[in-house]
């Protein structure tokens, strides 16, 4: 039988959770359920979301919540989530006996699900700007008049015209949690801080997704932020701002911003954001972490071929650089970096070794495989543009050549010169 203490603790236990439950089913909003969810567990504490941002506190004094938001001794934590889906995180600090373990779960439920409903506006307005920026970027909507008046219903005027920022980014040190929803956090706050009308959507779109593409993009698609271009500056503004604002918040990242020329008329948005795409790749391929358009240089003659006709840039690659691609991936070669650097270099074998830390012999030994692969000769002024051109075909593209760690950055300090060539 049940003793008369054990009755005691289970209907305690049961009308704690009652008391978060009715503030749930009532509708009281997350700050009424934080405070509900206080007295149940006898604790203060904090709710946060997946990208770190302070959704409701209910705590007794300013330095009772710096605790438990810092993670000072004596706090802990629980993951919250929807199904399998993390939504957030419960902090919270005991002030007496720790609560039970199955009420900490089932008022971490409780949260969740209120997190998750609170947050159901927030994803239909989300849907529906990352519709419309879909629709512009793929050029769905032509008409100029419809295309202003989604962008009002939305807060944004682009009558004026717009420009696009492409973000991409990684990180370079493991992370716990949603990584990405930090991202995301940071660049929305970052865009909204120059002007607030700004529309950020993670999109998939045709610009964005070449052949053979790799590097820094999350998977479902571009990020992108359609900026009104009231101001021809503004575009630019709000990119330097995200690139600011991301190594700022987030260090221990590699982020890549690229802006567009501003389009004076909405209807050419879409090649806005292919302009963007197109500086996101150089950069990426450079190493940049910050390119706008207009600063692309001869890159820019390249856009007319990538949005008209990628597939004949595709083999334009494929005739030029691809098999030297191919190569340093099966062999574990550089190829394509020496011929890179050789370029870059005005053709001087010498300096070429200085730059990579490689003997002379082994630079031109590379340079012969190059003429082998491709059947384009360094030493002629007709083999070195097509090279030239098809790296930079590459690069438009989006495809990332082999990298090994010797080509990581900070690196070559270390190296020393090779007396013997190598593959």
């Amino acid at each position: 039988m049940t003793s008369r203490l054990e009755q005691r603790t289970e209907s305690a236990f049961l009308e704690a959770y009652a008391d978060v439950s009715a503030a749930v089913e009532a509708g009281a909003g997350l700050p009424e359920v934080a405070r509900a969810a206080e007295r149940a567990l006898g604790a203060s504490l904090a709710v946060v979301d997946v990208a770190g941002s302070v959704l409701a506190v209910a705590c007794r004094s300013p330095d009772d919540e710096r605790t438990v938001l810092s993670g000072d001794a004596g706090r802990e934590t629980r993951e919250l989530r929807v199904a399998d889906t993390p939504v957030g995180e419960l902090r919270y600090r005991p002030r007496g006996e720790p609560p039970p373990s199955a009420l900490v779960a089932m008022v971490g439920t409780l949260i969740a699900l209120e997190v998750e409903r609170s947050r159901a506006p927030e994803r239909a307005s989300e849907a529906a700007v990352a519709d419309f920026v879909a629709d512009l970027l793929e050029r769905r909507v032509t008409d100029r008049d419809n295309i202003v008046a989604r962008g009002r219903e939305l807060g944004t005027d682009l009558a004026p015209g717009a420009g696009v920022v492409v973000v991409r980014a990684r990180p370079t040190l493991p992370e716990e949690g949603d990584w990405w929803a930090r991202v995301l956090a940071v660049v929305e706050r970052a865009a909204r801080a120059v002007q607030r009308s700004s529309l950020t959507a993670v999109v998939e779109f045709s610009a964005a997704r070449p052949a053979g593409a790799g590097g820094a993009r999350d998977p479902a698609g571009e990020l992108v932020v359609v900026v009104a271009a009231g101001d021809a500056g503004t575009p630019r503004q709000v990119a330097e701002s995200i690139r600011r604002e991301l190594e700022a918040g987030l260090p221990s990242f590699e982020p890549v911003v690229a802006v567009s020329r501003p389009a004076s008329d909405p209807v050419d948005i879409h090649r806005a954001g292919a302009e963007a795409v197109l500086a996101a790749n150089v950069a990426e391929a450079d190493r940049t972490r910050f390119l706008a358009f207009e600063d692309s240089g001869s890159y820019r003659l390249l856009l007319r071929a990538m949005t008209d006709d990628p597939a004949e840039l595709q083999r334009f690659h494929e005739e030029t650089i691809a098999p030297l691609v191919a190569y340093d991936e099966q062999y574990e070669t550089e190829l394509v970096r020496t011929l890179e650097s050789f370029l870059d270099e005005d053709a001087s074998v010498a300096r070429t070794s200085e730059k990579l830390y490689t003997h002379r012999h082994t630079i031109r030994y590379r340079l012969e495989r190059v003429r082998e692969l491709t059947g384009l000769d360094v030493s002629s002024t007709d083999g070195r543009e097509r090279l030239g051109l098809g790296l930079k075909a590459m690069r438009v593209l989006g495809i990332m050549p082999p990298r090994g760690p010797a080509s990581e950055p900070g690196t070559e300090a270390g190296r020393v010169p090779l007396e013997e060539p190598d593959r």
